[in-house]
C-alpha cells in the first residue's frame, strides 16, 4: 500500500499550481464582480496541455487517469481560483467521456482535438426543470425526419452555455433518451442566464431548444442508449468534484490560518486561542480524510474496477469537509470574513455549489443506504 504520488503526479502538480500563480486573487475577485469568463486560464491551460489530461493521446490528449485530472482540479481550487477556475476547465475532463467511451473514431477525430486545443468549448445538457436528478423521465424531443434530428425542450443549470459552441445534449428520440454531441446554433437556442449565489465567472443557465437540427452523424452510439452512455462520466465527475472541494476547503483553511496568526486582539494573536485552532485543526482533518477518499475512487476508476459507492462518498466527505472549511474561515475573519476583500466569503458561496451538485448528499446517502448497505429503496 502506497499513499505517495508518483513523481509525475507531482510534477503535474507543480506545474498547474505555477500556472496558476499567474491568476492570484485580484484576478478571481475581479471576474467574481464583474461575471466575465475567465477565458485567461481556458487559454493558458490549453497551451499548455492540460485540457486533454484525460483524453486519448491519438487525439491530442495526454492519455493520463482521472487521478491526475483530479489531482490538477484540486490544484487550482486551492490556488484560490475555487470553482470559478474549475468550472473553467471542468467540463474537458469528464464531459465528453461518453464520446471517448462510445463515439465512432470518425467522431473522436472530429470533436475531440478542438476541445483540447480550447478553440471549442463545450456545455453539457441534460438537467431539465421538472425532472431534476429524474433523468429517465426527461421530455426534451428529439424527432427524426431524414438524416436529421430536430430537437425541442427545455435544459436548466447548464453551465458554460453563454459561451460554449458545442453542446453534449441528452434528448427522448423515438427509441429512447439518446445522446448526442453537436453545434449549439445560435438560431435555434435561446440562453437565458441564471442571476444565481455564486462562481459568478462561469454562467449558469436556462436553454430553450427550438427545433434545433441535429444531423444523425452528431449522435453518440444507438438511439434509445443515451442515459446508459452518461453514466460511463457521473463517477468521474463526482471524483473530480471532491477534488475540487477538498482543494478549496484547503485554500480556505490556509487563509484562515494565516489571518489567525496575524490578527491581534487584547494583545495576542487570535489563533492563540482554543476557539480558533480547535475548529480550523478540524476542519484540517476532515478534509484529509475526504481527500484520501477522492483518491482511493480515482485509484479504482483508473484500475477499471468498480468506484460507485467510493466515488459518491468521496463527493459527500468534501462537500461537508469544503463547507465546514469556508464557513470558519469567515467566522475565523470575523466582521472582515463579510467583505468581499478577504475572499472568504466567495470561498464560502461556492462551497454550497458543490455540495448540492451534481448530486445532493441526501441522495448519496440514499445511495449508500441500497447499494452498500442492503436497504430497501426509499424513493
Amino acid at each position: 500500500m502506497d499513499f505517495a504520488f508518483t513523481p509525475e503526479q507531482e510534477r503535474i502538480r507543480d506545474a498547474i499550481a505555477k500556472l496558476c500563480e499567474q491568476f492570484g486573487d485580484d484576478y478571481w475577485l475581479a471576474h467574481d464582480k464583474s461575471g466575465d469568463f475567465p477565458v485567461e486560464l481556458h487559454q493558458a491551460c490549453a497551451r499548455d496541455g492540460w485540457l486533454g489530461i484525460a483524453m486519448p493521446e491519438a487525439y491530442g490528449g495526454a492519455g493520463l487517469g482521472i487521478t491526475e485530472a483530479a489531482l490538477m482540479m484540486q490544484t487550482i481550487a486551492e490556488s484560490g481560483a475555487g470553482f470559478s477556475g474549475c468550472s473553467t476547465v471542468h467540463m474537458n475532463i469528464f464531459g465528453l467521456n461518453p464520446v471517448v467511451v462510445f463515439g465512432t473514431e470518425a467522431q473522436k477525430r472530429r470533436f475531440l482535438p478542438p476541445l483540447i486545443a480550447g478553440k471549442e468549448r463545450a456545455c453539457f445538457a441534460v438537467t431539465e426543470p421538472n425532472t431534476g436528478l429524474n433523468t429517465r423521465k426527461l421530455k426534451t424531443k428529439a424527432e427524426k425526419r431524414g438524416g436529421t434530428y430536430y430537437v425541442s425542450g427545455e435544459k436548466v443549470w447548464i453551465s458554460t452555455a453563454q459561451v460554449a459552441e458545442k453542446v453534449l445534449l441528452l434528448a427522448r428520440a423515438e427509441a429512447g433518451i439518446t445522446l448526442f454531441y453537436t453545434d449549439l446554433d445560435r438560431r435555434h437556442v435561446e440562453v437565458r442566464e441564471i442571476d444565481k449565489m455564486g462562481r459568478h465567472a462561469v454562467d449558469s443557465n436556462q436553454v430553450f431548444f427550438e427545433a434545433l437540427p441535429v444531423p444523425e452523424d452528431d449522435r453518440i452510439g444507438e438511439e434509445g442508449k443515451g442515459f446508459e452512455y452518461i453514466l460511463h462520466g457521473m463517477n468521474p465527475e463526482r471524483i473530480l468534484i471532491a477534488a475540487e472541494l477538498v482543494g478549496l476547503g484547503r485554500c480556505a483553511v490556509k487563509r484562515a490560518a494565516k489571518y489567525a496568526k496575524e490578527r491581534v486582539v487584547f494583545d495576542r494573536p487570535i489563533g492563540q486561542n482554543q476557539a480558533i485552532q480547535h475548529p480550523l485543526a478540524a476542519n484540517w482533518m476532515g478534509l484529509e480524510a475526504a481527500g484520501l477518499m477522492v483518491f482511493k475512487a480515482a485509484w479504482l476508476y483508473d484500475q477499471g474496477q468498480a468506484c460507485g459507492a467510493e466515488a459518491n462518498s468521496a463527493k459527500y466527505l468534501a462537500g461537508e469537509a469544503c463547507f465546514d472549511a469556508c464557513q470558519q474561515a469567515v467566522m475565523t475573519h470575523g466582521g472582515y470574513g463579510y467583505a468581499a476583500e478577504y475572499h472568504v466569503e466567495r470561498y464560502l458561496r461556492e462551497a454550497l455549489l458543490g455540495r448540492i451538485a451534481p448530486i445532493t448528499p441526501q441522495l448519496i446517502l440514499c445511495y449508500v443506504a441500497e447499494r452498500v448497505l442492503g436497504l430497501p429503496k426509499s424513493y
